[in-house]
């Protein structure tokens, strides 16, 4: 069964507290009066119920309230968006980007260098970098901690999102949509500034969706996860270059000269 995002960050801080208080799993598996090999696959799967979280936390002086507001400034101390210079330094190495990507979408050390052609001195540079624009930290044995906040996105306008458009946008289109993977909706109609703003935020809430089942998936083994990626777009345009030189041109009257 999988577990949320949440579930996931109110154990984390739970390991960050342990590891605080000097406490192993040996102390956990006594708590909860379980071997040490049954706490470490609670703790690998987040699979903690509430009654063993509360004894846990009892053990540690502190209440599962305390665990909500580190998880709560874990979150808002991570990164929402990089600033200019970093997302260019991003975008003007190929590798840099290929390997932020992956990265972002939880992949480890090990899988990048069996799935791509990159030598483990290439790999820890770039990993390197990402730790020092601090995007990530990288932790002994060359795991990957990532440091971005749930809302995490590229700047509107800027480099990854200029990039996109010049190299991506037009390799992207050259699917016919017709794999049970893919979707291509193109939708045209007249909507009121109301109705337009109430589809933005519908937009929104399905993007912020689409994150939410990324994160909880990235709990998964690769091998069955696929790289996905989604285009939300509305905007007021009315078939330009198809119809344009055949709109009659509306008069312009004294007034408005």
């Amino acid at each position: 069964m999988q577990t949320s995002g949440q579930t996931t960050s109110i154990i984390d801080a739970l390991k960050r507290q342990l590891k605080k208080d000097g406490k192993t799993y040996v102390d956990v598996a006594e708590c909860l009066q379980l071997s040490q090999a049954s706490v470490k696959r609670l703790f690998a799967g987040n699979d903690l119920s509430l009654k063993r979280l509360d004894a846990i936390c009892t053990m540690l002086n502190i209440q599962i309230a305390d665990l909500v507001t580190e998880m709560a400034r874990d979150q808002y101390n991570r990164v929402s968006e990089l600033s200019e210079t970093q997302e260019e330094e991003i975008a003007g190495d190929l590798g840099l980007l290929l390997v932020t990507v992956l990265v972002l979408n939880r992949w480890t050390f090990t899988d990048l260098r069996e799935h791509y052609q990159f030598t483990e001195a290439e790999t820890i540079r770039y990993l390197t970098r990402l730790d020092h624009i601090k995007l990530i930290e990288l932790l002994p044995g060359n795991r990957i901690k990532l440091l971005v906040a749930p809302n995490f996105k590229w700047r509107d306008n800027g480099p990854i999102h200029s990039l996109f458009i010049r190299r991506i946008e037009s390799e992207y289109f050259k699917s016919s949509f017709d794999n049970p993977t893919e979707q291509l909706l193109v939708l045209n109609g007249m909507l009121s500034e109301q109705s337009n703003e109430h589809f933005q935020r519908r937009l929104r809430l399905l993007a912020a969706e689409f994150d939410e089942l990324s994160r909880d998936d990235a709990r998964l083994p690769l091998q069955r996860r696929l790289g996905s990626t989604v285009l939300l777009a509305v905007r007021d345009w009315d078939y330009e270059e198809l119809f344009g030189r055949i709109r009659r041109t509306p008069k312009v009257s004294n007034n408005d000269t």
